[in-house]
């Protein structure tokens, strides 16, 4: 039996999937608009590593990792460079996409951008408005946190520190998240029943999971930094729009740090992967990446990846000298030597 530690309990269950023998999982994925860095592989390289180990345990596995391509970060970078937003988040994309094919994750099922959503995102919202969990206010619709009544169950907050303070701005509580926010002169928008606008960032994931996933799916992975907000808002507009668990287990990784510092392109302490690339191969990479336990932090460092590479050509001398001395015993070649591809099989997989 295969068992899951949840981050949503605390504890390792059982793992039982919704349906008997297939597996629905939802990453988080980047939001391009930069080259993406090291810590943008962690969960790729995880997820990429668990599917084929629910695969060759005899599941049927969808996997899908969002790409956020509108976003403030994205319109300011866009407006820096002045160039379109979609033609920088197309960009960006393609450099993500590259990368993993170059660390040789090739198990992603889809790739739900947001912008090819926006549909699905405005149903979900007016779904939630219609319940009564959200509100217009201004061209800007926000979900009301204090209607979640388990809001904080993942990140395990006191409901005080979470649901206290009064009305700002055009919230009626600071707690509440924006749903969809009113375009400003000159920024990308859609248009909906709110007036033109683009989505807030928690919505696409808790809109996408569900056109591709269901309304409950079995896991929700991404980084342990992301729980709150981010998760917690997924799950209280999720529940609250489907009356139905959102993720059966959250399977969250440790983030990539830098000296202990978690790495990011706000902090500009990041390594993008081609700058990698130069130093360090991608099986060395991906080796650093599963080294240690996914839960954990991964520090990045020199040493750490030199480790890596000298890990990764022990693997290598092992496999070729059991290659050369399976051969050297069945040299009769009577003998069926199938494990032997085998071998090579698992040898790429890594």
């Amino acid at each position: 039996m295969i068992r899951v530690y949840n981050t949503l309990s605390k504890s390792k269950e059982p793992f039982e999937p919704v349906r008997p023998g297939k597996v629905g999982i939802y990453l988080c994925g980047p939001t391009v608009y930069k080259p993406s860095h090291i810590g943008h592989m962690v969960g790729p390289v995880i997820f990429d590593t668990v599917k084929r180990y629910l695969v060759y345990s005899g599941y049927e596995v969808t996997l899908v990792v969002n790409i956020t391509d509108v976003d403030d970060k994205l319109i300011a970078e866009s407006s820096r460079r002045a160039v379109a937003m979609s033609d920088l988040a197309a960009e960006m994309t393609a450099d993500y996409m590259n990368n993993l094919d170059v660390l040789g994750v090739d198990m992603i099922d889809h790739f739900p951008r947001c912008t090819d959503n926006m549909d699905e995102i405005v149903r979900f919202t007016s779904t939630l408005i219609e319940k009564g969990f959200a509100y217009e206010s201004g061209g800007d619709v926000y979900f009301e946190v204090s209607k979640a009544v388990d809001y904080g169950k993942l990140s395990h907050r006191p409901s005080e520190a979470i649901h206290g303070g009064g009305a700002a701005g055009r919230k009626r509580a600071t707690a509440d998240f924006a749903l969809w926010k009113a375009a400003k002169p000159g920024e990308p928008s859609w248009e909906s029943p709110w007036g033109p606008g683009r989505p807030g960032w928690h919505i696409e994931c808790s809109a996408m999971s569900r056109r591709l996933l269901g309304k409950t799916f079995d896991i929700h992975g991404g980084g342990l930094e992301n729980i709150f907000p981010h998760n917690e808002c997924e799950i209280a507009q999720a529940e609250a729009a489907t009356g139905k668990p959102f993720a059966r287990y959250w399977v969250l990784a440790g983030s990539l740090t830098v000296n202990g510092v978690r790495m990011g392109k706000s902090l500009g302490n990041f390594l993008t992967i081609k700058e990698a690339l130069k130093l360090y191969s991608p099986e060395a990479i991906r080796f650093f990446v599963l080294s240690s336990h996914y839960r954990s932090p991964v520090d990045f460092t020199r040493e750490a990846l030199l480790a890596a590479e000298r890990g990764v050509e022990r693997l290598h001398n092992t496999v070729r000298t059991l290659r050369m001395r399976i051969e050297h015993a069945m040299s009769s070649g009577t003998a069926d030597l199938s494990y032997i591809t085998d071998l090579d099989t698992h040898r790429d997989a890594f």
